[in-house]
């Protein structure tokens, strides 16, 4: 059975650590404590008693919320002690981080020439307008990119009726795996042992769900394997045109020429440096996590190459590609790249 009445019990020591929790950063908080005891018709004076304060200050907080509302209960700007390194100390430690370099606080410290505070006082003050991360690559870039795309866009549009598009690209496959964060148990971590030689993945297109790939090395011969697969998937296709980067091995001089015996076949170059353009990337990425944390001799390599894209359907492959998001396609592609999944 429940007690009638149930009363805190706290030693001194206690009672002041209570009282310095009514007067800390929650002062706002026991202010609207008290304009509702005051709303429950308590007076200034019972008040106080309940919560440690003097009725006169009890009194002020009542009136500033009758004169401004809850708005009143906030503290009002104080001028206080000024900030160590003067106002202007975000803005200096601004202008140094926008130079290249590893900024670090010691570093940091010596360039702003040695203020008078403390290296945590420097790091709460830098807080204010840095993060500590990790800088992130990025391509190289082509000036002409936006002409190019353009231009390849524009190209697209007068194309004919049932032209097959595809887009190219090579990766290299390593023995040694990608490594990547797992699950392991805290007494085994997986040893991953590393192979003395590397293996490639060669071209591998994608269009509308189609999708056809080549094991082989980075060398003009597997580009045209390639293409001559590329042909044979539709061969009553109006035209094929193939988009890839401007790798050396898609301007060998046999590419070129097996290119321009066949009137049907079309090779376009994206923009130089510019690999997001290209959907297939993305496939890439699928591809290389799903063999990571496994290492394997060519053969093993080579089987869970082919397992990856056996497990996956064209529609699969067409939602990793998400060609209709590359630059390269017009906007009223996108229905036909969902048709054809």
């Amino acid at each position: 059975m429940r007690p009638p009445a149930v009363f805190a019990d706290a030693s001194d020591a206690e009672r002041e650590r209570l009282r310095d929790l009514l007067r800390g950063r929650g002062r706002r908080v026991v202010r609207a404590v008290m304009v509702l005891l005051s709303l429950h018709g308590l007076s200034p004076a019972q008040i106080a008693v309940l919560v440690e304060y003097d009725p006169a200050t009890v009194r002020r907080w009542i009136s500033r919320f009758n004169a401004c509302g809850a708005a009143g209960l906030a503290d009002r700007p104080r001028s206080g002690r000024p900030k160590l390194g003067g106002r202007r100390l975000p803005t200096r430690i601004a202008a140094l981080l926008a130079r290249p370099g590893p900024w670090t606080v010691r570093r940091l410290h010596r360039y702003l020439h040695r203020p008078a505070m403390s290296r945590r006082t420097l790091y709460r003050r830098m807080r204010q307008v840095a993060v500590w991360r990790r800088p992130k690559l990025v391509a190289r870039g082509d000036p002409r990119r936006p002409a190019v795309i353009a231009a390849i866009t524009r190209r697209l549009r007068l194309l004919p009726a049932g032209t097959v598009v595809w887009a190219a690209d090579e990766t290299h496959v390593h023995l040694l795996p990608r490594l990547r964060s797992t699950w392991t148990t805290f007494a085994h971590r997986p040893p991953i042992a590393t192979p003395s030689k590397n293996r490639q993945l060669g071209a591998l297109e994608v269009t509308t769900g189609a999708f056809l790939y080549r094991l082989g090395r980075r060398r003009a011969a597997d580009v045209l394997a390639l293409l001559q697969q590329l042909v044979a998937a539709f061969p009553a296709a109006p035209a094929v045109v193939v988009l890839c980067d401007n790798d050396s091995i898609h301007h060998a001089r046999s590419v070129r020429d097996f290119v321009a015996a066949r009137p049907g076949l079309h090779l376009w170059y994206g923009a130089r440096y510019s690999p997001h353009d290209n959907p297939i990337e993305r496939i890439w990425g699928a591809l290389k996590t799903f063999i990571a944390n496994a290492a394997t001799t060519w053969p093993g390599r080579r089987r869970q190459i082919h397992a990856f894209f056996r497990t996956r359907s064209p529609g699969q492959l067409l939602t990793t590609a998400a060609p209709w998001t590359s630059p390269w396609f017009p906007s009223s592609y996108r229905q036909n790249f969902w048709n054809g999944g």
